[in-house]
């Protein structure tokens, strides 16, 4: 009935007689051996080196969760350096740093902690709240190499109550101004447009989003693409579900109760340039690493994690808190597709600027907060 469903259900198939018969778990390429050339054509790497990245981000997969254990209250984050293959942690007490080594990470002093920093980062998100962010200010995000809270102000776009908000900011803490040639960050919800994973009637015509991970009961998505009780229509444009919650701005998450003959299946579209992605687990993957998503317009795309815990700005006072930025590109109707490390679930897709034929960045919504906020359970192979 579902055409990408029951490509998903073949997989699983396989997936389940192959763990019947003992036989070691796939590795990430032999799982989607399409995603090596996805890297090469968004990194700039070579097959060699989007392999060997691979490897070493499954690698630090457990290393990262025991390396912030042990620094304890001296964790200053952490973030994957693509040079040496390895995950850094800041710390700021040295008496910690044996303890990270022996986890099997990188060490490096930073000025602050991880925790000093957030709550910096959550005195401007109160700013924000009480002195409306301008439209020339793009996003802000605790820094552990700086130490600060990096704030990014448009070229182009300086004025005085752009000044007046970081001046604001300044007494929240350590805050840096970046200077950034980004556009105005923007959703990537679309109109109507057919042939992809699912549509909500609005007046006049439909929006078009992308599902982003099959949880049990129904999908995760894209907050902003519809408010709670709209109703859902799928590929084929058959009664899908409906919105059982939905949070924007603030957040940008929803989920939507399936039903309608609908089923949920462990799978990420590869849409050709890779194999559908069974998805296995989640882990929120260190800055530096490769992240890749995908979405109903512009399908497969492959970036990196380029910062955490950032509060956005859509305009019109539109804010979003805690999304992580990324250098893969998105365009309109991508909104609430998949963000994956390997076959590790990541989040969804908020919004960005650019496109993917100039370039540009995108923010995902973490799927941990999702999950918790409404009970779910994800759908794992």
């Amino acid at each position: 009935m579902k055409r990408h469903i029951r490509l998903g259900l073949c997989v699983l198939a396989v997936s389940a007689a192959t763990a019947a018969l003992g036989v070691a778990p796939a590795t990430a390429e032999e799982l989607s051996p399409g995603m090596v050339s996805a890297m090469q054509r968004d990194l700039g790497l070579n097959s060699f080196q989007a392999q060997q990245r691979i490897r070493q981000e499954a690698a630090i997969r457990a290393v990262d969760a025991n390396a912030e254990r042990a620094a304890g209250t001296a964790f200053g984050g952490s973030w994957f350096d693509a040079g040496t293959g390895k995950l850094v942690v800041g710390v700021t007490d040295e008496k910690a740093a044996a303890a990270v080594r022996a986890a099997g990470a990188e060490v490096t002093k930073v000025s602050r902690t991880a925790a000093e920093l957030n709550a910096v980062k959550d005195r401007v998100d109160a700013t924000a709240r009480t002195h409306k962010a301008p439209d020339g200010i793009n996003s802000w995000h605790p820094d552990p190499k700086s130490g600060s809270v990096v704030i990014n102000v448009r070229v182009g776009a300086e004025s005085p109550e752009v000044d007046a908000f970081v001046a604001e900011a300044r007494k929240a803490g350590p805050v840096t101004v970046n200077r950034t040639t980004a556009r105005q960050p923007r959703t990537y919800a679309a109109g109507t447009v057919g042939g992809d994973p699912y549509y909500v009637p609005v007046q006049g015509g439909y929006v078009r989003c992308s599902i982003g991970f099959s949880v049990h009961g129904g999908f995760v998505t894209a907050g902003h693409c519809a408010g709670a009780g709209a109703n859902t229509q799928g590929w084929d444009w058959s009664a899908q579900g409906q919105f059982a919650g939905s949070s924007f701005p603030g957040n940008d998450y929803a989920f939507v109760r399936t039903g309608n003959g609908w089923w949920t299946v462990p799978v990420v579209l590869g849409w050709g340039s890779v194999s559908d992605v069974l998805v296995r687990g989640q882990w929120e993957a260190p800055v530096g690493s490769s992240i890749c998503r995908s979405g109903s317009t512009t399908h497969w795309r492959c970036g990196q994690v380029l910062a955490k815990n950032e509060t956005v700005n859509y305009g019109n006072g539109q804010l979003v808190h805690e999304l992580i930025k990324t250098s893969a590109c998105a365009q309109g109707g991508d909104s609430g597709g998949s963000f994956v490390t390997g076959d590790q679930a990541q989040g969804v897709t908020s919004g960005g600027w650019g496109d993917c034929t100039s370039g540009g960045e995108t923010w995902f919504q973490p799927l941990t907060e999702i999950l918790n906020v409404y009970g779910l359970r994800l759908h794992t192979a």
